[in-house]
């Protein structure tokens, strides 16, 4: 069998980072626009975006601020538009949904599982902040739970899935997330080809080690046979390693600044086409062609952008 092309997903802010930890993490809807029309050109297929409250940078769930830079990003780039549904895991779920629903878009990530999601670490390595919300957020994920429930994940796909078309990026955080997808499939409340995304190094969820990966794919492939596909991100400095070897395994990529700041080791990347360059230089020195927007819409039976809300 021919081997598939390469699908690389941009994540391009996120809800993880904050503006003391780079001064070229995108936080208006200009900066955001920008940077995921750069993430397009220089090879990013799929687009997963969060929005920003352009006075601070704190994470936001406004659909206003979403459709400022939603239409502009689809009139500039042939790229598939990834709502996130996880926001932030400090947000309520109504709030988190709020931009999807009025979006209707070609796909949204969804988080298969309630978990502890710990960024408070990072409080450490700072000791100056530009705005005050960021130490306090970081604290915040001592004691919470990022909430992702049975009736939650259900609610998501009922509304968004069977409503508005839209399909997904199942974000699994460890292995028995992988099983609840399953049982959503068992229920017949998802179909294949299932898009899983297979997530590392997260404070509460399962580690960025090459095991874990060979594990993931094992019992991924026990569950859902050939009708998925699987991509890998990583948190922190593991991005491209972990990437590069999900590529040599059949995978599909993630990068962007919602999962890494950095380029290399000690810089900084200064913008998210910087790291799709890099990983795009990556797939094709193993030999590995490049998934364009067209190519991801028909590997993951995606509805089509002219079939949104935006």
């Amino acid at each position: 069998m021919a081997r598939q092309k390469v699908i690389i997903t941009c994540a391009v802010t996120g809800s993880v980072h904050t503006p003391t930890m780079s001064p070229y993490l995108p936080v208006t809807p200009d900066q955001i626009a920008a940077e995921a029309i750069a993430a397009a050109e220089a090879g990013a297929s799929i687009l997963h975006l969060h929005a920003r409250d352009p006075e601070n940078g704190r994470p936001s769930a406004d659909p206003d601020v979403f459709m400022q830079f939603l239409p502009r990003i689809k009139q500039a780039s042939d790229a598939v538009i990834n709502i996130s549904t996880g926001g932030s895991s400090l947000m309520a779920l109504d709030d988190r949904l709020a931009a999807a629903v009025r979006a209707e878009p070609e796909m949204c990530s969804l988080n298969m599982g309630s978990m502890n999601f710990g960024l408070y670490p990072a409080l450490d390595r700072y000791s100056e902040w530009n705005h005050a919300w960021e130490p306090q957020l970081l604290e915040a994920t001592r004691s919470s739970i990022f909430r992702n429930t049975f009736a939650d994940i259900e609610a998501i796909l009922v509304q968004l899935g069977q409503g508005c078309g839209t399909r997904f990026e199942f974000e699994c955080y460890d292995v028995g997330h992988l099983y609840t997808l399953a049982h959503f499939r068992d229920r017949g409340l998802v179909s294949g080809p299932l898009f899983i995304q297979f997530v590392f190094g997260v404070l509460g969820g399962i580690g960025a080690d090459p095991e874990n990966l060979t594990h993931m794919k094992r019992i991924a492939d026990k569950l859902f046979g050939d009708s998925y596909r699987f991509s890998v991100l990583a948190a922190g400095r593991q991005q491209m390693q972990m990437t590069t070897m999900a590529a040599a395994m059949g995978g599909n990529v993630r990068v962007g600044l919602e999962d890494s700041l950095m380029l290399g080791r000690g810089e900084l990347a200064k913008s998210n086409a910087d790291q799709v360059r890099r990983i795009r230089t990556v797939l094709e020195a193993l030999s590995l062609e490049i998934a364009t927007p067209a190519d991801a819409r028909a590997m993951l039976a995606l509805k089509g952008s002219d079939a949104v809300a935006f």
